[in-house]
């Protein structure tokens, strides 16, 4: 929720397009008096009060982008991420980029009652009148089915339609849907082969392979109305709605019948966090729920149940195990004991201070209070940081990863690495370049990419995974903001908006066909397993990679030209 109070401020920018607005409408007015001369007076009085009204909520327009308003930006659980003045005169996305600060890497959705708030709202278009009725939704990932198998990707545009491209059994072909995807979308949530859209008015829509939660029909008449949220495993959704309760679809093994846990999932669901095939879920009281993942078992959590009834507040999964942060600071793991369902080894350690954790396919890493750092899970996936256990103990500020191997930035801005040399745990070869001045890591499946604060890159990995940007090196020495990867490759924007890629050519790491339209105006990119595709700042779109993973959009780009705002 967001609570405002508009202050009194000066004259702002902006006020300039009301004023023209208002110029016409008064014309108009005035011609329509004009050609109705003969009209009786209680007639030109219903016009003088139509124009006196309109004058009021011009003023109150006028007014509102003359001030700051006091936020706070608050999640479903009732918890204050964010809060301070942002003047009228901006727009929505500096509330995003505040709320995003608690929760780096994440995504959200911010509503005033069922209204989207979108990045491009203008502060000064929200109406106070509703109170304090604002709600930030954060979205699940669905790192590990999406990213891996995503073979389409779903735009929204401005007005709300949704246009879709890439594989067409992997959700890039909508028209089965598409009367309903013509407006008011708000939210799009993908498994490896499906999508869900959520509507402005809370009905959700869904299209692609039916096994991977394509149909929802079984359970159409519980998601008319009312859902906030939706999270994904590999092949099954989870729907939160206002009243806190879950509906769940798709493949019945992997999270899409929740049927053994309904009578717990009818009320006070604030969140829901998927792996690679169960779902877990937090209760408002900070109790967990979980179901799903015949295989493995991180659908289970009988064996720690009693350590689950509170107090939990963010649970994080891997491709086959769960490990929740309660509010002192201590950890509980379930799910593949070989993947880091069992946490025994280093139990002692994680009894207080945890305030994140991280995870590779096979393994977890957890950052505590004091900055240091405790692993478990499959050695070979970064669950044992003996032989850099020394430059763990204290400093590290964030933990990255690929599938096999972590990284871990420390305050001083150096960088320490460990887990499965093929996949990133060895930056032996770029060390130097690894002392200081790192702020940034981003991994794919088998390499990472770091920023420095001079705005190069330094790349390490398996070389085909783009763990080798020699190729584009120069184009690398400064002015990288943003560095985006798929399964095969990278891709940096640099602060002039252009893009560099580097990386399988196949899959992404070649972007000469589309290079001059990536020289300017990209803000955003976005990816599937192997294909990117990049939002410039007038709102069109440039695609490229694997042409059956979403790289060639020209079937549709005329729809592509403007307007689009989100792609997944």
């Amino acid at each position: 929720m967001i609570s405002a109070v508009r202050k009194a401020a000066g004259p702002a920018p902006g006020d300039a397009p009301e004023r023209r607005t208002k110029s016409k409408v008064d014309n108009n007015d005035n011609n329509n008096h004009d050609s109705n001369s003969n009209n009786s007076n209680s007639s030109s009085n219903r016009n003088n009060n139509n124009e006196q009204t309109e004058d009021k909520e011009q003023e109150a327009l006028l007014m509102a982008s003359n001030s700051d308003i006091y936020l706070e930006i608050v999640e479903l659980s009732g918890h204050a991420v964010a809060k301070g003045d942002w003047s009228a005169t901006l727009r929505a996305d500096c509330l995003y980029k505040a709320a995003l600060l608690a929760k780096p890497g994440r995504q959200c959705r911010l509503l005033q009652g069922d209204v989207e708030i979108t990045p491009f709202t203008p502060l000064a278009a929200l109406d106070l009148s509703l109170g304090s009725c604002i709600q930030v939704v954060w979205l699940s990932s669905s790192a590990d089915g999406r990213g891996r198998g995503a073979r389409a990707f779903a735009a929204i545009k401005a007005n709300g339609s949704v246009v879709t491209w890439g594989g067409a059994r992997f959700g890039g072909d909508s028209s089965a849907v598409a009367p309903l995807l013509t407006g008011k979308v708000v939210q799009v949530c993908g498994t490896a082969k499906a999508f869900a859209a959520i509507k402005a008015n809370g009905s959700v829509v869904t299209w692609g392979d039916a096994d991977f939660g394509g149909d929802s029909s079984a359970v159409a008449p519980l998601l008319m109305e009312g859902v906030v949220q939706v999270s994904g495993t590999a092949k099954a959704f989870a729907a939160i709605k206002a009243n806190g309760s879950v509906v769940t679809w798709g493949d019945v093994r992997e999270g899409g019948n929740s049927s053994a846990v309904a009578p717990l999932l009818t009320y006070g669901v604030v969140q829901v966090c998927g792996n690679h095939g169960a779902f877990a879920a937090i209760k408002a009281n900070g109790s967990v729920v979980t179901w799903g993942d015949a295989r493995w078992g991180s659908g289970d959590s009988s064996a720690v149940a009693p350590l689950l009834t509170e107090g939990v507040v963010q649970v994080c999964g891997n491709h086959a195990a769960f490990a929740a942060i309660k509010a002192n600071g201590s950890v509980v793991t379930w799910g593949g004991a070989r993947y880091g369902g069992d946490s025994s080894a280093v139990a002692p350690l994680l009894t207080e201070g945890v305030v994140q954790v991280c995870d590779t396919d096979g393994a977890f890493a957890a950052i505590k209070a004091n900055g240091s750092v405790v692993t478990w899970g499959d050695a070979d996936h970064g669950g044992n940081s003996s032989a850099v256990a020394p430059l763990l103990t204290k400093g590290v500020v964030q933990v990255c990863d690929t599938d096999g191997a972590f990284a871990a930035i420390k305050a001083n801005g150096s960088v320490v690495t460990w887990g499965n040399a093929d996949y990133g745990g060895n930056s032996s070869a770029v060390a130097p370049l690894l002392t200081e001045g790192v702020v940034q890591i981003c991994g794919i499946a088998r390499a990472f990419a770091a920023i420095k604060e001079n705005g190069s890159v330094v790349t390490w990995g398996r070389a085909r995974f783009g763990g080798d940007s020699s190729a584009v090196a120069p184009l690398l020495t400064e002015g990288v903001v943003q560095v985006c990867g798929n399964h095969w490759a990278f891709a940096a924007i640099k602060a002039n908006g252009s893009v560099v890629t580097w990386g399988n050519a196949d899959h992404g790491g070649d972007s000469s066909a589309v290079a001059p339209l990536l020289t300017e105006g990209v803000v955003q990119v976005c990816r599937t397993a192997k294909a990117f595709a990049a939002i410039k700042a007038n709102g069109s779109v440039v695609t490229w990679g694997s042409a059956d993973s979403g790289g060639d959009s020209s079937v549709i780009a005329a729809l592509l030209n403007e307007d689009v705002v989100q792609i997944s």
